[in-house]
C-alpha cells in the first residue's frame, strides 16, 4: 500500500497549496480519500483525474470536498477527449441529504452511500469507520490491504474510541490543527499533545501530522507531539510518499 499526502492544511489552502486530500493506493486501485480546495490542481502531479477509481469523503466541510465540482468537469472533458470514462464512485455519507445528492451528476460521477456500522470493501482496501467530533457529520477510516493498516482521523476532537479504532496502525494521519496550550474541543479539532497521546496509547507505526494551522510555526507541533509519542513523528509534506 502507497499513501501520498497531495493536500494537508485546514480550513483552506496556504499559499500554493491545497487543503485535505490523500491518495491511497495497492495493487492498481486509486483510491482519493477527501478532495478539498486545491486538490485536483496538485493531484495531476501524481495521478491525472481520469485515473481514479474511487473518492471516499470523510464529511462535507469545503476544505474536504471543494474540489469534487471541479473534478466532475475533469472527468467529463476527458471523457472527450480520450473517450467516454466510467462514472466515477464517489463515497460519503447520508447525514446531510443535500451534499450527498450533489455527488451524482451527469452520469460522470455517482454518489454512493457507505454505512458506518457496515464497514467497506472498496477494491483491494477495506475500510472501517468511526464518527468523529466536529460540528457536523464527519468519519475516520482505518483502510486496510496487504496486512498494512493507515488510520485516516479526518476531522475530530479528541475521544477516547480513537485508541482501540487505531491500535496497531501502521501510519496514523492524525489532523492537527491546534498547538499544546489551546483546545480544540470546541471546534472539534486535535491538538498536538492529544494526537502524541493517541499515537502512544495505539502504538503506533508513525505519527504523521496533518489539518495543519496558517499561524504560528508548525514545526512546533512535532516537538510537543513527540513528547507524548515515543516513535516517528512528521508534519505532512505536499508529495510526501510513504510505502507500507
Amino acid at each position: 500500500m502507497k499513501l501520498t499526502v497531495i493536500g494537508f492544511w485546514g480550513g483552506y489552502p496556504k499559499e500554493n497549496g491545497a487543503s485535505t486530500g490523500y491518495l491511497l493506493e495497492h495493487d492498481g486501485f486509486k483510491l482519493l480519500i477527501d478532495c478539498g480546495s486545491g486538490v485536483l490542481a496538485k493531484m495531476q502531479n501524481v495521478v491525472q483525474p481520469e485515473e481514479l477509481d474511487a473518492v471516499i469523503l470523510s464529511h462535507y466541510h469545503p476544505d474536504h470536498i471543494a474540489d469534487i465540482g471541479v473534478l466532475y468537469h475533469a472527468r467529463l472533458i476527458q471523457g472527450f477527449l480520450k473517450g467516454k470514462l466510467p462514472a466515477l464512485p464517489i463515497y460519503g455519507h447520508t447525514q446531510d441529504e443535500a451534499e450527498f445528492k450533489k455527488l451524482t451528476h451527469d452520469g460522470v460521477t455517482k454518489g454512493i452511500a457507505y454505512k458506518p456500522n457496515a464497514g467497506l470493501k472498496l477494491g483491494p482496501f477495506d475500510i472501517s469507520f468511526l464518527k468523529t467530533v466536529h460540528p457536523v457529520p464527519c468519519y475516520a477510516m482505518r483502510v486496510e490491504a496487504g496486512g498494512k493498516s493507515v488510520v485516516y482521523t479526518a476531522d475530530t476532537a479528541f475521544k477516547e474510541e480513537f485508541v482501540p479504532f487505531s491500535k496497531n496502525t501502521d501510519v496514523l494521519l492524525c489532523e492537527c490543527n491546534f498547538y499544546a496550550n489551546q483546545s480544540g474541543q470546541g471546534a472539534g479539532h486535535m491538538t498536538s499533545t492529544e494526537a502524541g497521546r493517541l499515537a502512544e496509547n495505539a502504538g503506533v507505526g508513525e505519527l504523521i501530522l496533518t489539518h495543519l494551522p496558517h499561524y504560528g510555526n508548525v514545526e512546533q507541533l512535532v516537538d510537543e507531539a513527540s513528547k507524548e509519542f515515543g516513535g516517528k513523528v512528521r508534519l505532512a509534506e505536499e508529495f510526501m510518499e510513504i510505502e507500507l
